[in-house]
């Protein structure tokens, strides 16, 4: 039977230790509260991921470490480096393949359709901070892949259209968005992430680069319409927030500060070309209704 370590216990993490636990593999999530889904080849474990020993010693024997984990969102430039440096050493001491959980950070602002071989070219704080993580990781000689997700959405999903405009169009309240309202925009559901993670940790061919989860591409409105429409509530109310909003919000969590960096040039696109991984892994993008409905 296989074995895969989990390092997070977030909705990504979930879905990938349960599909791993449906397929008969054995799976140890691992995250500071000890959470996750309660499934019987599933193990739950509270540690620290920044404990490189406690780490290694948790990893010993398994086929794949995945890390789906990340510090608050507002230490970024400071933590992230922490965590990659153990979950690399535990890696180096067990011999175990290594997937990584990323996002879109790392490109900067670019012409679309993003490919996953474009250049890592950020140079704010969080998209800097990502790339290094990759390029560290790539660099070191162990046996990595990195699967890179656009803004989730979808059951469980945590982002700006699941905090800030998921809730409110089904309340009929209005949704103020850090984004633009009507560009396109690449949505990964939170299904075809968990499911990219564990087609690529299957693939020979997937590791040494990167793979884009496989997308949804409409603009915020129309994503706020459908849900509104599958759900029965009212036509969406939805603004964009400005910079001013932003700016004010700083002031109740630290969090708002950290918008400024990765709010869209007004009408500019954000789209990504997953067609490798649809080709190579199999993964293709599950229908947006149906990823609507799972929140519904």
């Amino acid at each position: 039977m296989k074995f895969h370590v989990i390092v997070g216990r977030g909705a990504a993490a979930s879905k990938t230790a349960l599909l791993l636990a449906e397929d008969g593999e054995r799976v140890r999530m691992i995250s500071r509260t000890g959470g996750g889904p309660d499934h019987p080849l599933v193990e739950k474990v509270a540690a620290d991921a920044t404990d490189t020993d406690r780490l290694t010693e948790l990893t010993e024997g398994a086929d794949t470490l995945f890390t789906t984990a990340a510090p608050p969102y507002h230490t970024w430039p400071e933590q992230f480096s922490i965590l990659s440096a153990s979950l690399l050493g535990a890696v180096r001491r067990t011999g175990a393949d290594y997937v990584m959980l990323g996002n879109l950070y790392a490109y900067g602002p670019v012409e679309g359709p993003i490919r996953p071989d474009f250049p890592l070219a950020a140079t704010g704080p969080k998209g800097r901070t990502r790339a290094l993580v990759w390029e560290e990781a790539a660099a070191s000689g162990v046996k990595v892949t990195e699967v890179r997700a656009a803004q989730f959405y979808g059951g469980g999903a945590v982002s700006v259209f699941s905090l800030m405009v998921q809730r409110q169009v089904l309340e009929g309240r209005l949704a103020l968005v850090p984004q633009a309202l009507d560009v396109p925009h690449s949505y990964s559901a939170i299904g075809d992430t968990a499911r990219t993670l564990v087609a690529a940790s299957r693939s020979e061919q997937a590791f040494g680069r990167a793979w884009h989860v496989p997308t949804a591409t409409l603009s915020a409105r129309e994503l706020a319409g459908r849900l509104a429409e599958l759900a029965g509530a009212p036509k969406p109310r939805m603004e964009e927030m400005t910079e001013r909003d932003l700016t004010l919000l700083e002031f109740t969590q630290p969090f708002w500060a950290e918008m400024h960096e990765v709010l869209e040039k007004p009408g500019h696109p954000w789209v990504i070309d997953f067609s490798e991984t649809q080709k190579i892994l199999g993964v293709s993008a599950t229908p947006v209704d149906d990823v609507l409905r799972e929140v519904i």
